[in-house]
C-alpha cells in the first residue's frame, strides 16, 4: 500500500520525480542488503523485524503529519522512499529466514510456499487497495493505515517466538567481514552457487517479461488493457495453484531438477507469449508462464534456504534477494531500451531463449541436479 501512495504522490510531480522517489527505494536497499544480512545474524532475525517496524510505524506516522501539513513535497516523498529502503535492507533478509526459524527442515517447503501464497495475495490485493486509500484520504491517510498495519505485525512478532534452535553469529568480527563472509559461504557452495545464479537469471530475463513487456506487447497487437490484466492474472493464478500443491503436499520432487524445469516451462510460457495471435492464446501462454514460475520459486527458495548454514541464514537470504534486485535494476532498463530499438516482439523472444536455456543449463549442473528435497507428514 506505501509503494503504491509513494509512486502515486511521485507521479503527480512528472516521471523524473517518480522515478527518483522509486530509485530512492531500491538503491538503499541495494547497497545495504549485504550488512542487513549480517546484522540479523549477528541480532537474531525476530529482533531486527522488531525494530524494523517499530522504525516503520515511527516513520509512517511523520510521513502522515507531514504530507497533511506541507502536503506530498517532492523532498518528503523522497525521504520517505529512502527510509522504507534502508528498512527494507535489513527488513527482508531477516525476514527471509524466520520460516527456517519457526520450522524444522521437513516442514521447511510447505512454509515457504505458504508464504510465497500469501505473497502473491498481497501483490494482487495491496495496489487496489493502495489506490482506494489514496483516492479516499491522500497520503496522508494511507500512511496513517500503513502505520495500523505495522502495530499489528509488530504485536505478532512479540507474541510469536522461534520454535527451532537457531544460534546468533559470534559477533568476533567486524559487520562488514561478516558481510563478505556470507558472500563467500553463498559463492563457494555448490549448490548454493547455481541456485543464486538460477535466481539472478529468473529475475533479469523472467520477471520483467509480465510487468514491463506484456503492456508493450498488448499495445502493439491491440489487445487492450482488459487482455492485458486478464494475462496478469492467469499468471498469478499458475503460481498459486503451484505453491498451494506444493504447501499442501511437499515438494513434488528433487528441488534442482524441479526448478530448472520450472524455469524451462516458464521459457516456453514466455515463448508462447511472443507468438501469441490473440488475447485467448496470450492467456493459455500466461497460464503457462505462471505455472512454471510457480515450480521454479516453490522448489529454487527451499533448496536455498535448506542447504544455508545456520550460521549464515541471513546473510544468505541477503544474497538470494541481491540475486533477485540487481538484475531487475539492469534489466528492466536495458530490456526496455531494446524493445524500443529492436521491437517488443524480439524482445519477448531473446527472454524468452534465455529463460529457457537457463533452465536447460542447470540441468547440467550434478549438485545442483541431484540435490534431494527434504520432506515431511502431509
Amino acid at each position: 500500500m506505501l509503494y503504491f501512495a509513494l509512486g502515486w504522490a511521485a507521479s503527480a510531480h512528472g516521471g523524473a520525480v517518480a522515478g527518483i522517489v522509486l530509485t530512492a527505494i531500491v538503491l538503499p536497499r541495494v547497497a545495504l542488503l549485504l550488512v542487513g544480512g549480517a546484522i540479523g545474524d549477528r541480532l537474531g532475525a525476530r529482533r531486527v523485524m522488531i525494530a524494523g517496524d517499530a522504525v516503520m510505524i515511527a516513520v509512517s506516522v511523520l510521513l502522515a503529519a507531514l504530507a497533511h501539513r506541507l502536503g506530498a513535497e517532492p523532498w518528503l516523498l523522497i525521504g520517505a522512499g529512502v527510509a522504507v529502503g534502508c528498512v527494507d535492507a535489513f527488513y527482508l533478509p531477516a525476514s527471509g529466514s524466520m520460516p527456517r526459524r519457526l520450522v524444522g527442515k521437513e516442514q521447511l517447503p510447505r512454509a515457504l510456499a505458504l508464504r510465497q501464497v500469501g505473497a502473491q495475495v498481497v501483490t494482487v490485493g495491496g495496489g487496489p487497495l493502495g489506490g482506494v486509500l489514496v483516492g479516499v484520504a491522500g497520503l496522508a491517510g494511507a500512511a496513517l493505515v500503513d502505520a495500523v498495519t505495522f502495530v499489528v505485525v509488530l504485536a505478532v512478532l512479540i507474541v510469536v517466538r522461534p520454535r527451532q534452535d537457531v544460534p546468533a553469529a559470534p559477533a568476533g568480527k567486524h559487520v562488514l567481514r561478516e558481510a563478505a563472509d556470507g558472500v563467500r559461504v553463498g559463492l563457494g557452495d555448490a549448490v548454493l552457487r547455481p541456485g543464486l545464479l538460477l535466481v539472478g537469471a529468473a529475475a533479469g530475463f523472467l520477471l520483467p517479461v509480465v510487468p514491463l513487456l506484456l503492456p508493450l506487447l498488448a499495445r502493439d497487437r491491440g489487445w487492450g488493457v482488459g487482455v492485458a490484466g486478464l494475462v496478469v492474472s492467469a499468471q498469478g493464478a499458475g503460481m498459486i495453484a503451484i505453491t498451494l500443491g506444493v504447501a499442501r503436499r511437499g515438494p513434488l520432487g528433487r528441488p534442482g531438477t524441479l526448478a530448472a524445469c520450472g524455469l524451462t516451462v516458464a521459457g516456453s510460457g514466455v515463448l508462447a507469449l511472443a507468438v501469441a495471435p490473440a488475447g485467448g492464446a496470450a492467456l493459455a501462454a500466461g497460464l503457462v508462464i505462471g505455472l512454471g514460475n510457480g515450480l521454479f520459486a516453490s522448489h529454487i527458495g527451499p533448496l536455498i534456504a535448506t542447504v544455508a548454514p545456520e550460521s549464515h541464514l541471513s546473510r544468505i537470504q541477503a544474497l538470494l534477494v541481491l540475486a533477485q534486485s540487481l538484475p531487475l535494476l539492469v534489466m528492466n532498463n536495458a530490456l526496455g531500451s531494446l524493445a524500443d530499438l529492436a521491437g517488443t516482439t524480439l524482445t519477448v523472444v531473446v527472454c524468452a531463449t534465455a529463460v529457457t536455456g537457463t533452465g536447460l543449463l542447470a540441468l547440467l549442473s550434478r549438485p545442483l541436479r541431484t540435490a534431494h528435497a527434504v520432506t515431511g507428514p502431509a
